[in-house]
Protein backbone atom coordinates (compact mmCIF):
# COMPACT_ATOMS: atom_id res chain seq x y z
CA UNK A 1 0.00 0.00 0.00
CA UNK A 2 2.91 2.37 1.00
CA UNK A 3 4.20 1.57 -2.35
CA UNK A 4 0.95 2.53 -4.58
CA UNK A 5 1.01 6.25 -2.39
CA UNK A 6 4.64 6.50 -3.13
CA UNK A 7 3.87 6.53 -6.94
CA UNK A 8 0.79 8.42 -6.84
CA UNK A 9 2.34 10.72 -4.02
CA UNK A 10 5.20 11.13 -6.99
CA UNK A 11 2.60 12.19 -9.66
CA UNK A 12 0.95 14.60 -7.84
CA UNK A 13 4.06 16.26 -6.81
CA UNK A 14 5.41 16.47 -10.33
CA UNK A 15 2.08 18.30 -11.66
CA UNK A 16 1.45 20.24 -8.60
CA UNK A 17 4.63 21.82 -7.93
CA UNK A 18 4.53 24.02 -10.60
CA UNK A 19 8.71 23.40 -11.58
CA UNK A 20 9.06 23.71 -15.51
CA UNK A 21 12.60 21.98 -14.46
CA UNK A 22 11.01 18.64 -12.78
CA UNK A 23 8.10 18.32 -15.74
CA UNK A 24 10.60 18.56 -18.46
CA UNK A 25 12.70 15.51 -17.06
CA UNK A 26 10.08 13.78 -15.04
CA UNK A 27 10.08 10.02 -16.89
CA UNK A 28 6.85 9.61 -15.69
CA UNK A 29 5.59 12.34 -17.62
CA UNK A 30 2.25 11.58 -20.04
CA UNK A 31 3.66 15.03 -22.52
CA UNK A 32 7.68 15.03 -23.27
CA UNK A 33 7.98 19.02 -22.81
CA UNK A 34 10.57 18.61 -25.53
CA UNK A 35 10.53 16.85 -29.26
CA UNK A 36 12.81 14.01 -29.72
CA UNK A 37 16.01 15.14 -31.62
CA UNK A 38 15.79 14.26 -35.32
CA UNK A 39 17.54 11.32 -36.76
CA UNK A 40 20.45 12.90 -38.48
CA UNK A 41 21.69 11.41 -41.98
CA UNK A 42 24.51 9.37 -41.73
CA UNK A 43 27.32 9.29 -44.43
CA UNK A 44 28.14 6.88 -45.49
CA UNK A 45 27.34 4.66 -42.18
CA UNK A 46 28.52 1.22 -40.63
CA UNK A 47 26.12 -1.43 -42.13
CA UNK A 48 23.53 -2.95 -39.27
CA UNK A 49 21.75 -5.95 -40.33
CA UNK A 50 18.91 -8.02 -38.48
CA UNK A 51 20.61 -11.38 -38.02
CA UNK A 52 16.91 -12.81 -36.97
CA UNK A 53 13.81 -11.61 -35.96
CA UNK A 54 11.43 -13.19 -33.25
CA UNK A 55 8.07 -11.53 -31.74
CA UNK A 56 6.77 -12.49 -28.44
CA UNK A 57 4.01 -10.55 -26.55
CA UNK A 58 3.60 -6.63 -25.81
CA UNK A 59 5.36 -5.50 -22.58
CA UNK A 60 2.52 -3.60 -21.64
CA UNK A 61 3.72 -0.79 -18.45
CA UNK A 62 6.71 -2.98 -18.10
CA UNK A 63 9.71 -3.94 -19.34
CA UNK A 64 11.25 -6.89 -19.78
CA UNK A 65 14.97 -7.59 -20.13
CA UNK A 66 16.12 -10.55 -22.39
CA UNK A 67 18.78 -12.52 -20.42
CA UNK A 68 21.57 -15.29 -21.60
CA UNK A 69 22.79 -17.96 -20.53
CA UNK A 70 24.20 -21.84 -21.95
CA UNK A 71 23.92 -20.35 -25.67
CA UNK A 72 20.45 -19.07 -25.43
CA UNK A 73 18.18 -16.16 -24.77
CA UNK A 74 15.34 -16.03 -22.35
CA UNK A 75 12.62 -13.72 -22.91
CA UNK A 76 8.91 -12.81 -21.33
CA UNK A 77 5.86 -10.62 -21.81
CA UNK A 78 3.11 -9.01 -19.81
CA UNK A 79 0.64 -11.73 -20.72
CA UNK A 80 2.41 -14.75 -19.04
CA UNK A 81 4.69 -16.15 -22.30
CA UNK A 82 8.37 -17.17 -21.65
CA UNK A 83 10.70 -18.99 -24.31
CA UNK A 84 13.87 -19.91 -24.65
CA UNK A 85 15.58 -19.14 -27.80
CA UNK A 86 18.50 -20.24 -29.65
CA UNK A 87 21.38 -17.17 -29.38
CA UNK A 88 22.36 -17.84 -32.76
CA UNK A 89 19.32 -18.49 -34.67
CA UNK A 90 16.14 -17.52 -32.35
CA UNK A 91 14.73 -20.36 -32.97
CA UNK A 92 12.13 -21.39 -29.96
CA UNK A 93 13.52 -24.00 -27.72
CA UNK A 94 10.15 -24.02 -25.77
CA UNK A 95 7.79 -22.14 -24.94
CA UNK A 96 6.07 -22.08 -21.23
CA UNK A 97 2.92 -19.66 -20.08
CA UNK A 98 2.74 -18.73 -17.02
CA UNK A 99 -0.86 -18.79 -14.60
CA UNK A 100 -0.70 -15.11 -13.87
CA UNK A 101 0.00 -12.27 -16.17
CA UNK A 102 3.77 -11.24 -15.30
CA UNK A 103 5.76 -7.86 -14.29
CA UNK A 104 9.11 -8.26 -14.98
CA UNK A 105 11.78 -10.75 -16.26
CA UNK A 106 13.86 -12.52 -17.45
CA UNK A 107 16.07 -13.73 -14.88
CA UNK A 108 18.38 -17.03 -15.23
CA UNK A 109 20.85 -18.86 -13.36
CA UNK A 110 24.64 -19.19 -15.23
CA UNK A 111 23.80 -22.58 -16.14
CA UNK A 112 20.48 -22.07 -17.56
CA UNK A 113 18.36 -24.52 -15.50
CA UNK A 114 16.64 -22.23 -13.87
CA UNK A 115 14.59 -19.36 -14.87
CA UNK A 116 12.44 -16.53 -12.67
CA UNK A 117 10.35 -14.15 -13.76
CA UNK A 118 7.91 -11.85 -11.51
CA UNK A 119 3.50 -11.89 -11.84
CA UNK A 120 1.11 -9.13 -10.95
CA UNK A 121 0.31 -8.77 -7.31
CA UNK A 122 4.42 -9.98 -6.04
CA UNK A 123 4.22 -13.31 -7.27
CA UNK A 124 7.27 -15.17 -8.02
CA UNK A 125 7.53 -17.77 -10.49
CA UNK A 126 10.02 -20.49 -11.22
CA UNK A 127 10.93 -22.39 -14.35
CA UNK A 128 13.74 -25.31 -14.97
CA UNK A 129 15.78 -25.37 -18.07
CA UNK A 130 13.60 -27.14 -20.41
CA UNK A 131 10.55 -24.97 -18.91
CA UNK A 132 8.95 -26.72 -16.73
CA UNK A 133 7.41 -24.81 -13.59
CA UNK A 134 9.38 -25.47 -10.40
CA UNK A 135 7.79 -23.52 -7.93
CA UNK A 136 5.32 -20.21 -7.45
CA UNK A 137 5.32 -17.98 -4.22
CA UNK A 138 3.73 -15.10 -2.93
CA UNK A 139 6.48 -12.05 -2.32
CA UNK A 140 6.02 -8.92 0.08
CA UNK A 141 4.62 -6.59 -2.89
CA UNK A 142 5.04 -6.02 -6.69
CA UNK A 143 8.08 -6.98 -8.55
CA UNK A 144 9.31 -4.58 -11.08
CA UNK A 145 12.79 -5.86 -12.12
CA UNK A 146 14.16 -9.14 -13.04
CA UNK A 147 15.24 -11.73 -10.50
CA UNK A 148 18.52 -12.21 -9.46
CA UNK A 149 19.51 -15.76 -10.15
CA UNK A 150 22.12 -17.98 -8.96
CA UNK A 151 22.54 -21.68 -9.31
CA UNK A 152 20.90 -22.38 -6.36
CA UNK A 153 18.73 -19.13 -5.24
CA UNK A 154 16.28 -16.75 -6.78
CA UNK A 155 16.94 -13.32 -5.19
CA UNK A 156 13.82 -10.59 -5.91
CA UNK A 157 14.01 -6.77 -4.64
CA UNK A 158 9.99 -5.77 -4.35
CA UNK A 159 8.27 -2.17 -4.11
CA UNK A 160 8.31 -2.19 -0.46
CA UNK A 161 12.19 -2.13 -0.84
CA UNK A 162 12.58 -5.42 0.54
CA UNK A 163 15.13 -8.00 -1.09
CA UNK A 164 14.41 -11.48 -0.42
CA UNK A 165 16.09 -14.95 -1.17
CA UNK A 166 14.45 -18.39 -2.27
CA UNK A 167 15.66 -21.69 -2.48
CA UNK A 168 15.95 -22.72 -6.22
CA UNK A 169 14.73 -25.73 -6.06
CA UNK A 170 12.11 -25.29 -4.20
CA UNK A 171 11.62 -22.13 -3.29
CA UNK A 172 11.60 -21.59 0.51
CA UNK A 173 12.66 -18.74 1.72
CA UNK A 174 15.93 -18.37 3.03
CA UNK A 175 16.57 -14.70 4.30
CA UNK A 176 15.15 -11.52 3.54
CA UNK A 177 15.76 -7.86 4.40
CA UNK A 178 14.21 -4.20 4.28
CA UNK A 179 15.10 -0.94 4.28
CA UNK A 180 12.92 2.45 5.25
CA UNK A 181 11.80 3.84 1.93
CA UNK A 182 11.49 7.66 1.43
CA UNK A 183 8.42 9.46 0.77
CA UNK A 184 9.04 9.41 -2.56
CA UNK A 185 10.76 7.33 -5.13
CA UNK A 186 11.08 6.51 -9.29
CA UNK A 187 8.84 3.57 -10.33
CA UNK A 188 11.53 2.31 -12.30
CA UNK A 189 13.24 -0.88 -12.65
CA UNK A 190 16.03 -0.93 -9.78
CA UNK A 191 17.91 -4.07 -10.61
CA UNK A 192 20.05 -6.86 -8.63
CA UNK A 193 23.38 -7.88 -9.38
CA UNK A 194 24.95 -11.08 -8.11
CA UNK A 195 28.89 -11.09 -7.92
CA UNK A 196 31.89 -11.69 -5.40
CA UNK A 197 29.37 -14.16 -3.22
CA UNK A 198 27.28 -11.03 -3.14
CA UNK A 199 24.16 -9.89 -4.11
CA UNK A 200 23.74 -5.71 -5.04
CA UNK A 201 20.76 -4.18 -4.63
CA UNK A 202 20.03 -0.45 -6.24
CA UNK A 203 18.45 1.51 -3.61
CA UNK A 204 16.59 4.88 -3.16
CA UNK A 205 18.32 8.02 -1.69
CA UNK A 206 21.66 6.93 -4.43
CA UNK A 207 22.98 3.98 -2.27
CA UNK A 208 23.87 0.73 -3.02
CA UNK A 209 23.08 -2.04 -0.98
CA UNK A 210 25.87 -5.52 -0.86
CA UNK A 211 24.56 -8.52 1.01
CA UNK A 212 25.83 -12.18 1.50
CA UNK A 213 24.78 -14.54 -0.76
CA UNK A 214 24.47 -17.10 1.73
CA UNK A 215 22.48 -15.69 4.66
CA UNK A 216 21.75 -12.15 3.43
CA UNK A 217 23.96 -9.88 5.96
CA UNK A 218 24.82 -6.70 4.93
CA UNK A 219 28.41 -6.23 3.67
CA UNK A 220 28.00 -2.56 3.17
CA UNK A 221 25.63 -0.24 2.36
CA UNK A 222 27.54 2.67 0.04
CA UNK A 223 26.52 5.96 -0.97
CA UNK A 224 27.32 7.11 -4.58
CA UNK A 225 25.01 10.76 -4.41
CA UNK A 226 23.07 12.10 -1.72
CA UNK A 227 19.85 13.46 -2.13
CA UNK A 228 20.05 17.38 -2.49
CA UNK A 229 16.93 20.17 -2.45
CA UNK A 230 14.47 21.92 -1.01
CA UNK A 231 11.35 19.40 -1.72
CA UNK A 232 10.65 15.73 -1.70
CA UNK A 233 10.38 15.75 -5.31
CA UNK A 234 14.10 17.39 -5.90
CA UNK A 235 15.34 15.05 -3.13
CA UNK A 236 14.89 12.00 -5.41
CA UNK A 237 17.80 10.62 -6.49
CA UNK A 238 17.52 6.45 -6.64
CA UNK A 239 19.72 4.42 -8.03
CA UNK A 240 18.52 3.52 -11.37
CA UNK A 241 18.84 0.64 -13.43
CA UNK A 242 21.01 -2.41 -12.45
CA UNK A 243 24.55 -1.88 -11.21
CA UNK A 244 27.21 -2.55 -13.23
CA UNK A 245 29.87 -4.99 -12.54
CA UNK A 246 33.59 -5.30 -13.79
CA UNK A 247 36.58 -7.04 -12.66
CA UNK A 248 36.78 -5.06 -9.11
CA UNK A 249 34.55 -2.36 -9.94
CA UNK A 250 31.09 -1.40 -9.28
CA UNK A 251 29.65 1.18 -11.32
CA UNK A 252 26.43 2.91 -11.21
CA UNK A 253 24.30 6.26 -12.07
CA UNK A 254 21.22 7.66 -9.78
CA UNK A 255 18.56 10.17 -10.90
CA UNK A 256 19.51 13.70 -10.47
CA UNK A 257 22.45 12.71 -8.72
CA UNK A 258 25.55 11.26 -9.86
CA UNK A 259 27.47 8.37 -11.87
CA UNK A 260 30.62 6.59 -10.54
CA UNK A 261 32.16 3.17 -9.35
CA UNK A 262 32.73 2.12 -5.97
CA UNK A 263 35.29 -0.69 -4.95
CA UNK A 264 32.97 -4.73 -5.30
CA UNK A 265 34.62 -5.80 -1.88
CA UNK A 266 34.27 -2.74 0.17
CA UNK A 267 32.06 -0.26 -1.06
CA UNK A 268 34.36 2.66 -0.95
CA UNK A 269 34.25 5.16 -3.57
CA UNK A 270 36.84 5.11 -6.02
CA UNK A 271 35.27 8.29 -8.08
CA UNK A 272 31.95 9.79 -8.87
CA UNK A 273 30.84 12.54 -11.05
CA UNK A 274 27.23 14.42 -11.62
CA UNK A 275 24.90 12.89 -13.93
CA UNK A 276 21.20 11.77 -14.18
CA UNK A 277 19.74 9.16 -15.84
CA UNK A 278 16.75 6.80 -14.73
CA UNK A 279 17.81 3.65 -17.01
CA UNK A 280 20.95 2.64 -16.24
CA UNK A 281 25.18 2.23 -17.03
CA UNK A 282 26.75 0.30 -19.10
CA UNK A 283 30.89 -0.45 -18.64
CA UNK A 284 33.38 -2.09 -19.90
CA UNK A 285 37.23 -2.34 -19.64
CA UNK A 286 37.57 1.59 -20.31
CA UNK A 287 34.61 2.95 -20.12
CA UNK A 288 31.62 3.72 -18.27
CA UNK A 289 28.37 4.68 -20.15
CA UNK A 290 25.44 6.94 -19.46
CA UNK A 291 22.22 7.67 -21.20
CA UNK A 292 21.08 10.91 -19.28
CA UNK A 293 17.59 12.10 -18.62
CA UNK A 294 17.77 14.85 -21.48
CA UNK A 295 18.95 11.78 -23.89
CA UNK A 296 22.58 12.27 -24.01
CA UNK A 297 25.16 9.70 -24.17
CA UNK A 298 28.45 9.93 -22.27
CA UNK A 299 31.43 8.24 -21.44
CA UNK A 300 33.62 8.37 -18.56
CA UNK A 301 36.82 6.83 -17.88
CA UNK A 302 36.24 3.92 -15.83
CA UNK A 303 39.51 4.45 -13.87
CA UNK A 304 39.15 8.06 -11.72
CA UNK A 305 35.71 8.89 -14.25
CA UNK A 306 37.48 11.63 -16.52
CA UNK A 307 34.77 12.55 -18.90
CA UNK A 308 35.63 11.03 -22.32
CA UNK A 309 33.06 11.92 -24.57
CA UNK A 310 29.30 13.47 -24.82
CA UNK A 311 26.97 12.75 -27.70
CA UNK A 312 23.45 15.11 -27.78
CA UNK A 313 22.53 13.81 -31.16
CA UNK A 314 19.94 11.73 -29.39
CA UNK A 315 18.21 14.05 -27.06
CA UNK A 316 15.00 13.49 -25.78
CA UNK A 317 14.50 9.81 -27.31
CA UNK A 318 14.27 8.29 -24.76
CA UNK A 319 17.41 5.91 -24.95
CA UNK A 320 17.60 2.95 -23.15
CA UNK A 321 20.81 2.16 -20.86
CA UNK A 322 23.96 1.82 -22.99
CA UNK A 323 25.74 -1.54 -23.63
CA UNK A 324 29.34 -1.99 -25.00
CA UNK A 325 29.75 -3.52 -28.31
CA UNK A 326 33.38 -4.28 -29.71
CA UNK A 327 34.30 -0.79 -31.33
CA UNK A 328 30.91 0.43 -30.41
CA UNK A 329 28.32 1.55 -27.49
CA UNK A 330 24.33 0.48 -28.52
CA UNK A 331 21.37 2.17 -27.30
CA UNK A 332 17.65 1.71 -28.40
CA UNK A 333 15.17 4.35 -28.19
CA UNK A 334 12.13 5.22 -28.13
CA UNK A 335 10.83 4.71 -32.28
CA UNK A 336 13.07 1.29 -31.83
CA UNK A 337 15.92 2.35 -33.71
CA UNK A 338 19.28 0.95 -32.27
CA UNK A 339 21.88 3.66 -32.78
CA UNK A 340 25.83 2.90 -32.68
CA UNK A 341 27.78 4.87 -31.41
CA UNK A 342 31.96 5.46 -31.77
CA UNK A 343 32.89 3.72 -28.65
CA UNK A 344 35.73 6.22 -28.84
CA UNK A 345 34.75 9.90 -29.64
CA UNK A 346 30.94 8.95 -29.49
CA UNK A 347 30.18 9.77 -32.81
CA UNK A 348 26.75 8.08 -34.16
CA UNK A 349 28.36 5.59 -36.92
CA UNK A 350 25.72 3.70 -37.48
CA UNK A 351 21.87 2.78 -36.97
CA UNK A 352 18.83 0.42 -37.82
CA UNK A 353 15.30 0.21 -37.60
CA UNK A 354 13.63 -2.56 -35.82
CA UNK A 355 9.99 -1.91 -36.38
CA UNK A 356 8.95 -3.38 -33.51
CA UNK A 357 7.85 -0.29 -30.84
CA UNK A 358 10.63 1.31 -27.97
CA UNK A 359 13.45 0.08 -26.18
CA UNK A 360 13.70 0.48 -23.21
CA UNK A 361 15.72 -2.51 -21.92
CA UNK A 362 18.88 -2.33 -22.32
CA UNK A 363 20.33 -4.65 -25.54
CA UNK A 364 22.44 -7.86 -24.26
CA UNK A 365 25.73 -8.74 -26.07
CA UNK A 366 26.07 -12.48 -27.37
CA UNK A 367 29.01 -13.39 -29.14
CA UNK A 368 28.96 -11.21 -32.49
CA UNK A 369 25.44 -9.98 -31.86
CA UNK A 370 23.51 -7.49 -29.99
CA UNK A 371 20.16 -8.80 -28.34
CA UNK A 372 17.32 -6.13 -27.59
CA UNK A 373 13.54 -6.87 -26.84
CA UNK A 374 10.93 -4.19 -27.98
CA UNK A 375 7.72 -3.37 -26.07
CA UNK A 376 5.74 -4.69 -28.78
CA UNK A 377 7.25 -7.65 -28.17
CA UNK A 378 9.89 -7.53 -30.84
CA UNK A 379 13.28 -10.16 -29.75
CA UNK A 380 15.90 -9.45 -32.52
CA UNK A 381 19.78 -10.19 -32.90
CA UNK A 382 21.73 -7.35 -34.93
CA UNK A 383 25.58 -7.61 -36.13
CA UNK A 384 27.76 -4.53 -36.95
CA UNK A 385 29.46 -5.61 -40.20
Amino acid sequence: MRATRTIIALAVLATAAGCSTMSKLNPFAKEDKFAPAKLEELKPGVPARIVWKHSIGKAGVHVFSPALADNSVFVADADGTIERLDAASGKVQWRSKSKTDLTAGVGVSPNGQVVAVGGEKGKLLAFDGAGKALWEVQASSEILSAPAVGNDVVIVRTGDNKVTAYDAADGKKRWFIQRVTPPLTLRNTPGLVIANGNVYSAQPAGRILALALTNGVPRFEAPLSEPRGATELERVSDISGTPAVYEGDLCAVSYQGKVGCLDLATGVARWSKPASSDVGVGVDQRFVFVSDEKGAVQAFAREGGASAWKNDKLAYRRLSAPVSYGRFVAVGDLEGYVHFLSREDGTVLGRIATGGGAIKAAPVVAGSNVILQTQNGTVAAIAVE
